[in-house]
C-alpha cells in the first residue's frame, strides 16, 4: 500500500506491455472512501484541540494513529487506482489493490458478459458454490459487473493462496462494457482454431 502511496504522488504507474488496456473498479468505492478521508483530516485537529485540554498525556498517541490512520485510507485509495485490471496480450489480469492479482488467459474464457450483481458479504474475494462448481467473485463495495464463463474450472492465485478450481470468475469494472468489447475481441481472436 505504501508502494502504491508512492508511485501515486510521484505520478509513476507500474510498467505494462505495449497496448494492454487498463480498466478501473475504484469509482464504486471512491466516494466512500473520499469521505472517510475528509472526516479524518477534519477529526485530527479537533480531536488534537480537545486533547490538548482535557487529556495532554494522550495528545500525542492520538495525532499519531489520527494521521497514520489517513495515510492508511489514502494509500488504499491509491493501491485501487495503481493496480486497475489489465487485458495484456496473454489475458485479463483480475485486481484489487495490491492483494489480488492474477491472470485469466484469453484461452481459457468461454463467455464474457456484463451483469451487475449484490454480493451479500462486503469481502472483496468471495467463493460459491453450487451444483455445478465454485464461483470467484472479486467485488468492489459488495458488487461485480463483469462475468466470465471458463472452458473449464481453473486455478487461481488468491492472498491465501490458490484458489479452489473454478468455473467463472465475477468482478467489477467501472465501465464493464469497455471491457465485455475488448474481452470479446480478444476471444475472438484466440478461439479454438483460429489461427491453425
Amino acid at each position: 500500500m505504501w508502494r502504491s502511496l508512492y508511485r501515486w504522488l510521484l505520478r509513476r504507474p507500474p510498467t505494462r506491455e505495449p497496448g494492454a488496456e487498463v480498466f478501473s473498479y475504484v469509482g464504486v468505492v471512491k466516494p466512500i472512501l473520499i469521505a472517510f478521508i475528509v472526516l479524518s483530516a477534519v477529526e485530527i485537529p479537533i480531536f488534537d484541540v480537545i486533547l490538548a485540554h482535557t487529556l495532554p498525556s494522550a495528545r500525542k498517541i492520538v495525532l499519531v494513529l489520527g494521521i497514520w490512520g489517513l495515510l492508511w485510507m489514502i494509500g488504499l485509495l491509491a493501491s485501487l487506482r495503481m493496480h486497475p485490471h489489465v487485458a495484456e496480450a496473454a489475458g485479463l489480469r483480475v485486481r484489487n489493490g495490491f492483494s489480488v492479482d492474477f491472470l485469466v488467459p484469453w484461452t481459457a474464457i468461454a463467455t464474457a458478459g456484463a451483469r451487475y450483481r449484490s454480493l451479500p458479504s462486503s469481502r472483496a474475494v468471495q467463493v460459491e458454490r453450487d451444483e455445478s462448481g465454485a464461483i470467484l467473485s472479486v467485488a468492489a463495495a459488495k458488487q461485480t459487473s463483469v462475468d466470465l464463463v471458463l472452458r473449464e474450472p481453473i486455478s487461481v492465485r488468491l492472498p491465501k493462496g490458490p484458489s479452489e478450481p473454478v468455473r467463472e470468475i465475477r468482478l467489477y469494472a467501472d465501465d464493464p462494457a469497455a471491457l465485455i468489447s475488448h474481452a470479446r475481441r480478444q476471444l475472438a481472436a484466440h478461439a479454438p482454431g483460429v489461427g491453425a
